[in-house]
């Protein structure tokens, strides 16, 4: 029996991804050509070791027992290459990053150019994702989240600014059509400007003025996935449509050139900045290890 390393790599990255379409993201091939390789791998050792439907791939008792005992021989192989890595002069290798689509707008512009200039031979492959998914399922080596949404038994380091808003506003249209709310329960008489978690839960909007903090269900005419559909909901606001209420700095540009005016200010909810959070293990791959330096550097 001859079985291909390469066969048994990729048989590791599909039951860690969880199917071949994910595999396939991560790795950058057809999820065909992943089914058709795990398929010749089942085939030479004479087991099945994925039960696949339409819907859903899942580990057999045999492929669970591969899997417990390949996993922690890749581990060491990738860390035994890694060893290696750190005699370059320079870094090299990829660093996969986990971050919600604020972080692409608010913190990576400022961070990713100058560390890339630092470190030309490291590669930065962004995975933008609301869902919080788990760092190691994704195959990511570091993420961006915030405080609350930290995964456990995970190293935090700050990244960008320390402290953050919720900007709540409108058009000068829309104000002088249905006039400016004096009080967040005003909101629930206007269009509102909504948006839904991957989870479907809609997103609250808080408010908090001396202490004391409100929690408003808005409602109106748009609903949109939270995070990469966060543009449509500031143009139909700049259509004079509805309120909208997003991060103070994805907002600062319309609000600077008069596009869109401030509501309720003295409500405005501060929060803490976000973290770049890592699994604690003692050794970093040595690209990984850069970028967490350069953002403490930065930080």
């Amino acid at each position: 029996m001859k079985i291909e390393p390469n066969e048994l790599r990729i048989f590791v990255d599909v039951a860690r991804a969880g199917g071949f379409r994910d595999a396939a993201r991560l790795n950058g091939k057809s999820p065909s050509w992943l089914s058709q390789t795990v398929r010749s791998l089942e085939d030479e050792l004479g087991v099945r070791l994925f039960n696949r439907t339409t819907r859903s791939v899942a580990l057999t008792d045999a492929g669970s027992r591969l899997l417990e005992r390949l996993a922690p021989a890749f581990s060491e192989m990738d860390a035994a290459l890694e060893v290696i890595n750190g005699y370059r002069d320079r870094p090299a290798g990829t660093v996969r990053l986990n971050v919600p689509t604020v972080a692409t707008r608010l913190i990576l512009p400022s961070i990713l150019p100058p560390f890339l200039a630092v470190y030309p031979d490291i590669r930065v492959e962004v995975v933008v994702d609301e869902s919080y998914a788990d760092l190691m399922a994704s195959r990511c080596d570091a993420g961006i989240r915030y405080e609350e949404r930290l995964e456990a038994d995970m190293i935090a380091v700050p990244i960008g600014p320390r402290s953050q808003r919720f900007a709540t506003a409108a058009s000068p249209g829309y104000l002088k059509r249905r006039g400016t709310p004096e009080h967040p329960r005003d909101l629930l008489s206007h269009a509102c400007l909504c948006a839904r978690f991957p989870s479907g839960v809609m997103a609250t909007w808080e408010f908090e003025r001396d202490g004391e903090v409100l929690r408003i269900d808005p409602s109106g005419p748009l609903t949109v996935q939270a995070g990469g559909s966060s543009d449509l909901i500031v143009e139909t606001a700049i259509a004079d449509i509805g309120i909208i209420h997003l991060f103070e700095g994805w907002l600062a540009p319309y609000l600077k050139k008069g596009l869109l005016e401030p509501v309720l200010k003295p409500w405005w909810q501060s929060f803490s900045g976000p973290f770049l959070y890592y699994p604690s293990r003692r050794l970093l791959p040595a690209p990984v290890r850069a970028f967490v330096d350069f953002v403490k550097t930065a930080s």
